[in-house]
């Protein structure tokens, strides 16, 4: 019996210390409590600590930032646009003991973000044009050969800057900041993520885009349809140029060749006029006559001359 009174208190010592030991790490935080009642500072230096075994918990709380996705909302422009707006923020627990006290855990403090976060966010674009929120300055936009002609004249791609994106969003930092302070809660940073239309503007949005779009391919294809009418029409006249340069070039050569030839028939002839006259004759019968031709000649004509002398 002395033997297991012995290993119950050993037993016992040993979970009375476990329960007294605990261990911070580099990335938390933590809060003892007592009866549901903080107790002492929030200890914040890694390393092991000991509490009141049984009576005290901890409460560990990231000390590293955190990431805040706001759901998107649809919120109306100064100028009238209906636009979904989708924000996110870093923040992280700055102060664990009014942390604890004011929202308990990270769940609710997630939620009083989403609240205060997504108010300012609706306030501070409630009150400036759709301009302002998509572009952070009036930089001249740089016209590309393709979009030559579209209209950018549009409250959506042109105008004034007087904030731009990143002030806006500063804004917004600004505003919630002190807010969130008040629950423990430091922000570091709210930017937007995404700035889309709502269904019922998108389209239209979308429409006019695919008209523009149709309007420089027309533009292009009436371009280049002009641009082959001009090429087909240089290509006629270079081959017009090359036709009737070869046809002088061919008379010129036929003029000479039929000039030679008559010099050469005029020398045959000086030379041997008879002989001439026999071959020219020759060469007419052969032309004129076939094997089946029947000829009516007068005995004194030229033609039946040589006809005349073969029998």
């Amino acid at each position: 019996m002395k033997s297991l009174g012995l290993g119950a208190a050993i037993v016992l010592g040993l979970l009375t210390l476990a329960s007294s030991l605990y261990t911070i790490s580099e990335t938390e935080q933590v809060i003892i409590t007592q009866f549901g009642e903080p107790v002492g500072a929030a200890r914040t230096e890694p390393g092991l600590y000991m509490k009141v075994p049984f009576i005290q918990q901890i409460h560990t709380f990231e000390k590293r930032w955190l990431e805040w996705s706001g759901d998107p909302n649809q919120i109306p422009t100064k100028d009238k646009k209906y636009i979904w707006v989708d924000t996110y923020t870093r923040w992280r627990v700055k102060d664990p003991l009014l942390f604890y006290q004011r929202v308990r855990d990270e769940r609710s403090a997630q939620s009083r973000l989403d609240d205060i976060v997504d108010g300012d966010t609706r306030n501070v674009i409630a009150n400036n044009d759709l301009i302002e929120v998509v572009r952070s300055s009036d930089r001249p936009f740089e016209e590309t050969e393709e979009d030559a002609g579209i209209d950018t004249s549009a409250a959506e791609v042109a105008g004034k800057i007087a904030m731009g994106r990143n002030k806006i969003t500063r804004a917004i930092l600004e505003m919630s900041r002190p807010i969130v302070a008040e629950f423990g809660i430091e922000l570091v940073d709210v930017q937007i993520r995404r700035v889309n239309y709502v269904t019922e503007v998108q389209q239209k949005v979308f429409d006019r885009m695919v008209s523009e779009r149709r309007r420089i391919a027309e533009r292009s294809r009436s371009e280049g349809q002009g641009k082959a009418a001009e090429i087909r029409g240089q290509k006629e006249r270079e081959l017009k140029g090359i036709q009737s340069e070869a046809y002088r070039k061919a008379q010129e050569i036929m003029g000479k060749a039929d000039g030679e030839s008559t010099r050469i028939y005029a020398e045959a002839y000086g030379r041997d006029p008879e002989l001439y006259q026999f071959l020219k004759t020759m060469e007419t019968y052969r032309k004129t006559m076939a094997a089946d031709t029947t000829l009516i000649l007068s005995t004194d004509g030229e033609f039946f001359k040589y006809l005349k002398q073969s029998r």
